[in-house]
């Protein structure tokens, strides 16, 4: 408690933050059969691959489903693959069912390839990577994490102004930024509401740079504006975030925790600026792990994990649990 409070006081120090609640739209899925095959890849092995498209394809579907589809157009077989990895249209997709698995035996998700994150709960459950399909391996780390491969998945709805803890994996200083750049956020803990986990520790989030001005020897001072705008649910689906009250009044909280004073700190109302957190001092300087709060900008319907009937974290070590 004490180590966040002084992590938060050495936001507040040397920032003023200014809020703004309005929503913000969700990612985009991708216009174009070369971006869906593009992402699928990426979420999958960790890279876009190579090579022709059709061996790219056919590479994907062996991989995971055992066998090809040759009898529907190329561009339906990305459609397939694409609504299989990430759409919850029909049922968890395989993104929300390796997020379930993950937790279930380590308690965090983490932002690997699929090859990556299967192979390394492989080695923790039993010592080795196993052969297969990754349909097949996926529903055996099932029965590992759950005693079934049935996944206790349900639908639910996460409020709005939901607090979620967050922190950089970017640092953040305005030496190095431009307008534009990308900022990569992950949730330092798990939101567990009505017995189902919404957001799960390591969770990956993004946010934009909006607005750089670099401090000036006329005493100027750095400013950095960035737009918190996403955090991945449970079910792989990006929920839109803010800055917003509650994550300042949490923020507050937890300063004034640590025994800290902010007096003379401004903390002000929504002005009209687009974004989520106007930052200005000397030289606005956020390592990686800075934490903070930031709140769900309206509400969404998602597959949660009923969290009691997950299983222990599990030590890698190598061991049968």
């Amino acid at each position: 408690m004490k180590m966040l409070g002084r992590q938060l006081l050495g936001v507040l120090l040397a920032a003023v933050m200014l809020f703004e609640t309005m929503g913000l739209a969700m990612a985009a899925a991708p216009a174009t059969m070369a971006d869906k095959l593009a992402e699928i890849e990426r979420t999958a092995y960790g890279t876009p691959q190579t090579g022709a498209l059709l061996d790219r394809v056919n590479k994907l579907e062996k991989d995971f489903e055992g066998e090809h589809s040759p009898n529907e157009s190329v561009m339906q077989r990305v459609d397939n693959l694409y609504a299989a990895m990430f759409k919850n249209e029909t049922g968890p997709s395989l993104v929300t069912r390796m997020n379930a698995i993950e937790w279930g035996i380590t308690q965090k998700v983490s932002m690997d390839s699929i090859q990556k994150r299967v192979s390394d709960m492989e080695i923790a459950m039993t010592g080795a990577p196993s052969e297969g399909t990754y349909r097949s391996r996926i529903g055996t780390l099932a029965g590992y994490a759950f005693g079934t491969q049935e996944i206790p998945l349900e639908l639910t709805q996460v409020p709005t102004n939901t607090l979620v803890k967050a922190s950089l994996v970017t640092p953040v200083n305005a030496k190095n930024l431009k307008v534009g750049d990308r900022i990569e956020i992950k949730s330092e803990e798990d939101v567990i509401e009505n017995g189902r986990l919404l957001f799960a520790k390591g969770a990956p989030g993004y946010g934009e740079v909006t607005k750089v001005k670099r401090a000036s020897n006329f005493g100027r001072d750095a400013e950095v504006q960035i737009d918190f705008k996403a955090l991945r649910t449970m079910d792989g689906t990006d929920a839109s975030m803010v800055l917003g009250e509650e994550a300042k009044e949490k923020m507050q909280s937890m300063a004034f925790a640590a025994g800290a004073s902010i007096a003379g700190i401004a903390l002000l109302g929504p002005i009209g600026i687009i974004g989520g957190a106007f930052v200005k001092g000397k030289n606005v300087d956020l390592p990686a792990g800075t934490e903070l709060y930031i709140q769900t900008a309206e509400p969404i319907t998602i597959y949660g994990l009923a969290a009691a009937e997950s299983a222990p974290a599990v030590e890698k070590t190598g061991e049968k649990q």
